[in-house]
């Protein structure tokens, strides 16, 4: 006898619903259909791998916008304008040298002021320290040293019109020294003032007629005590300086005797060496005290 079901039309089972009834009677003696039950479970599964999926996929957009839109909205101020990203300064891989405020050194002392004035011109002066040893050599040549004086009566060492114009500028000595050379002989004198005003006012005054006296003795002869000789006049400091040279044998200078016009010229340059060294020794004593 086979038994109907009643109360109306079949119902199907819906694996998605537990209480739905069953594919089998479960008052009845039928096995279950386990192939259909395997086919439901295998469909399950596979609805829910599809489900995990498609969450998973949605989560990382969603993410990922939401990243985005924090990155957009870090980058721009309120009214959507974009903005420069913070940047930090990178060192400097080469060091400055450090800046020291500036100085200066005081300048160099003159040697000249040294020499300008009586005030301050105080080393030692005599035909010794202004004509030292008993030769010098000038531009090559060399002379021997004759005799030296050394008067606080300018004029009287002097000739023609250089003792009124040493005496009017307030000379304080006049020091002369005498070098020859091959029967030439010149005769170098030194006027010494207080300022170097007037030692620059006596060298303007002087003319070809103003001339120191030239002194011989100690084996030089008499020279330029008539005649015609070579002089020449010029200054430094308070100090003015003159030569007289000529022939030891009394013969009258032309300007043809060029060594004559040399003898003078050495000399005198040798004088104004003289005068400059002693601003020097001095300048330099100063500026180590």
């Amino acid at each position: 006898m086979s038994f109907g079901q009643q109360g109306g039309p079949q119902s199907q089972w819906d694996p998605w619903k537990p209480q739905s009834q069953q594919p089998w009677n479960s008052g009845g003696g039928q096995s279950p259909d386990w192939a259909a039950l395997a086919e439901a479970s295998e469909a399950r599964n596979k609805r829910r791998r599809l489900l995990l999926i498609g969450g998973g996929a949605f989560a990382t957009v969603a993410i990922g916008t939401a990243v985005a839109v924090a990155v957009v909205s870090a980058g721009s101020d309120k009214q959507g304008n974009p903005t420069a990203l913070p940047s930090a300064d990178i060192p400097s891989q080469t060091a400055s040298a450090p800046s020291f405020a500036p100085t200066s050194a005081p300048p160099p002392l003159d040697p000249k002021d040294f020499i300008a004035s009586a005030k301050k011109d105080k080393a030692p002066l005599s035909p010794d320290t202004l004509f030292p040893g008993t030769q010098l050599t000038e531009a090559g040549t060399l002379y021997k040293k004759g005799p030296t004086a050394d008067t606080r009566n300018c004029g009287s060492a002097a000739g023609g019109t250089l003792p009124k114009i040493l005496t009017a500028n307030d000379c304080t000595r006049l020091i002369r020294a005498t070098y020859v050379k091959d029967g030439m002989a010149v005769t170098v004198g030194v006027a010494v003032f207080d300022t170097e005003a007037q030692a620059v006012k006596a060298k303007g005054q002087s003319t070809k007629k103003s001339f120191v006296k030239s002194l011989s003795g100690g084996g030089v002869k008499p020279f330029c005590e008539s005649g015609f000789c070579r002089t020449t006049t010029n200054s430094y400091g308070r100090y003015a300086y003159f030569t007289n040279a000529g022939f030891t044998n009394g013969k009258d200078v032309t300007p043809k005797d060029i060594p004559v016009y040399k003898t003078g010229d050495d000399l005198a340059q040798f004088t104004f060496d003289q005068i400059r060294r002693r601003g020097e020794v001095q300048a330099s004593a100063a500026a180590n005290e």
